[in-house]
């Protein structure tokens, strides 16, 4: 683990806020020159703290109006391999996160639809076809606030 500063911690939560600032504009707010921020960046990203850059799109601006978090717990362990459940829903275009988790569930999506008649229908035709799939829980997403973590 890299032993970060505080000004490695406040270049962190800047560029978790806005990835693609340019070095000199998060110097100047970090009181650093380009160089000294630039030569940072690459230690964070050098070291794995910094493991990518993604582009987040809107869902809804783009028509996928709803978010629904669902819990799927596989029908029979053991019959079904795990990466024969993963590979098949990471291969629907509507499911955005997959996490394999300890609980009551196995698995927890982040699905994406245009509206509920759309995701009734990728939820029948698509997840409770997967195979091992079981007991469903669906979350619909009312509203989300992002967070930076506990970087500072």
């Amino acid at each position: 683990m890299m032993e970060l500063d505080d000004i490695d911690r406040a270049l962190l939560r800047a560029l978790a806020l806005h990835a693609t600032q340019s070095a000199g504009a998060l110097g100047r707010d970090l009181g650093l020159s380009q160089p000294a921020t630039w030569r940072r960046i690459k230690r964070l990203k050098d070291s794995g703290v910094i493991a990518g850059h993604r582009l987040q799109i809107d869902a809804e601006a783009v028509g996928f109006g709803v978010t629904v978090f669902l819990g799927v717990k596989l029908a029979t362990k053991g019959r079904v391999s795990l990466e024969d459940f993963e590979r098949a829903v990471t291969a629907i275009p509507e499911v955005q996160t997959v996490e394999h988790v300890l609980g009551l569930y196995d698995y927890r999506l982040r699905v994406v639809a245009r509206d509920l008649p759309d995701f009734e229908r990728v939820l029948r035709r698509r997840i409770m076809t997967l195979p091992g799939a079981g007991d469903v829980e669906a979350n619909v997403l009312l509203s989300e606030e992002r967070l930076t973590g506990p970087i500072g």
